[in-house]
């Protein structure tokens, strides 16, 4: 691994907690407008974004930050935590949703409108999600990009935006937390999720007999461990999501004198 000397590691970390500090803000600020108009927003929901902001910055800014420039399992922690476990529990928080309680009717129509470009459907299709995010990592990977990364403070940056960002909009597509105009069948995004799924695992597998560049064996093969059963607990989280939301969606529902049973 890398020890970072073209550039300041403190900044760099600085520099890549900045957004997810605003988006805390904006959260409350946004809870306490909706409150203000009385519109009551479910307390899990603050819960997870907030677990999420906090396993964001812990990924980007602390100790294992500092360690994953030089432990390439401390970086696998660090993947998890900032492209699987905190997109999850972001989106979870229903940020979108929060938003257009809080926005005048008409900004919220306007809103809702470039949420229906056809730009952002094919960004949020499960196929095109699941190929920037796992894609995007076996790019990382297998290829000279892990070690250029770390000689460019810009490229650095650049490539943890897209992990988290390219997590992120993965999860929302398959789980659907907030409304999403054309959102794919449940059986559809099962099947794409599962191919996603075991392309990620292959990955990992292949990280533990294939080191990335600078790497040392033992520690691609800590790393791969990592990133195997770290995923796999993300993907059941996602799996159990996924079909709660399917279940509510087609179970039968049984009435006696007009009073619903189930």
């Amino acid at each position: 691994m890398h020890t970072h000397e073209q550039y300041s590691v403190a900044s760099l970390q600085v520099f890549l907690s900045v957004p997810f500090i605003l988006l805390f803000v904006y959260y409350i600020v946004a809870l306490g407008l909706s409150r203000k108009k009385k519109k009551p927003w479910p307390a899990y929901r603050v819960v997870a974004w907030n677990f999420g902001i906090f396993f964001a910055m812990l990924a980007v800014i602390g100790p294992i930050a500092d360690m994953a420039h030089k432990d390439f399992s401390a970086h696998m922690i660090s993947h998890v935590l900032l492209g699987m476990v905190a997109p999850l529990l972001m989106a979870l928080g229903a940020p979108i949703t929060l938003l257009l309680r809080t926005i005048n009717v008409h900004i919220a129509r306007k809103l809702t409108a470039v949420l229906r470009l056809r730009l952002l459907h094919f960004v949020q299709h499960p196929i095109t999600t699941s190929l920037l995010n796992i894609g995007g990592l076996w790019v990382l990977y297998t290829t000279d990009l892990f070690d250029m990364m770390h000689q460019n403070m810009f490229l650095y940056v650049i490539i943890h935006v897209h992990i988290f960002l390219a997590g992120y909009v993965f999860t929302v597509s398959i789980i659907s937390i907030e409304s999403t105009p054309l959102r794919k069948s449940y059986l559809y995004r099962t099947v794409v999720f599962l191919f996603a799924l075991a392309s990620h695992a292959i990955l990992s597998k292949y990280i533990y007999a294939n080191p990335p560049s600078g790497v040392l064996k033992a520690q691609a093969e800590l790393g791969s461990m990592i990133m195997y059963y770290g995923g796999d607990t993300v993907e059941v989280g996602i799996i159990l999501i996924l079909f709660y939301q399917w279940f509510k969606k087609t179970r039968p529902t049984f009435k006696i004198e007009g009073k619903d049973l189930l």
